[in-house]
């Protein structure tokens, strides 16, 4: 059989017999190799098992990254003052487009009561472009529309704009550590 030329970092590898095989399963005794290999139920469970673990545990990253970017907004959306304390690492810095430097989670609270105190989020959608993890660190990049209801005008205010949020695993499961975006073209 010709080697065909494999890109770096390929887990698999071409076994005696011509198969394509995990390399990890070249690694097991002769024996068990063949018992896999003559039932072929075992060998794709195997194979299964061994090719696409870290494609799922990628995958459930993602989803849990997603999951709180998402409840942070809803959380904000439903008046809910304690967010900030739950997802934000107590050495959180984030910075809005709209304000002259980056914030801590002290400033984030302040800033949120009052603005709070003169209008609330009253509906929001986000569009997730990419998430990226790696290890325990996660960014997120995406989109949102967002309509904002002034309390004592009653006026709604719609902002379209960008975040990419850096979350980080905690024993809590996911934080955010920064962000950094806001309102296309408007201070926010």
């Amino acid at each position: 059989m010709t080697p065909i030329e494999q890109p770096p970092g390929c887990d698999y590898t071409f076994a005696s017999s011509g198969w394509l095989l995990p390399a990890a399963f070249l690694t097991l005794g002769t024996t068990m190799r063949k018992k896999l290999v003559t039932n072929p139920a075992v060998g794709l469970v195997l194979l299964l098992a061994l090719a696409g673990a870290p494609a799922q545990s990628l995958a459930d990253d993602q989803t849990d990254v997603w999951a709180i970017v998402e409840a942070q907004w809803d959380a904000e959306e439903n008046g809910d003052r304690k967010w900030i304390e739950r997802m934000l690492t107590d050495d959180f810095v984030g910075w809005n487009t709209g304000t002259p430097a980056p914030r801590n989670k002290a400033s984030v609270q302040l800033w949120d009561r009052f603005s709070d105190s003169i209008g609330s989020m009253v509906a929001h959608e986000l569009y997730p472009l990419a998430i990226v993890v790696s290890g325990d660190v996660a960014v997120a990049h995406y989109l949102y529309s967002s309509a904002r209801e002034d309390k004592k005008k009653g006026d709604v205010e719609y902002v379209n704009g960008r975040y990419t949020d850096v979350l980080v695993r905690t024993p809590d499961g996911w934080k955010f550590i920064a962000w950094h975006g806001g309102g296309d073209g408007d201070a926010d």
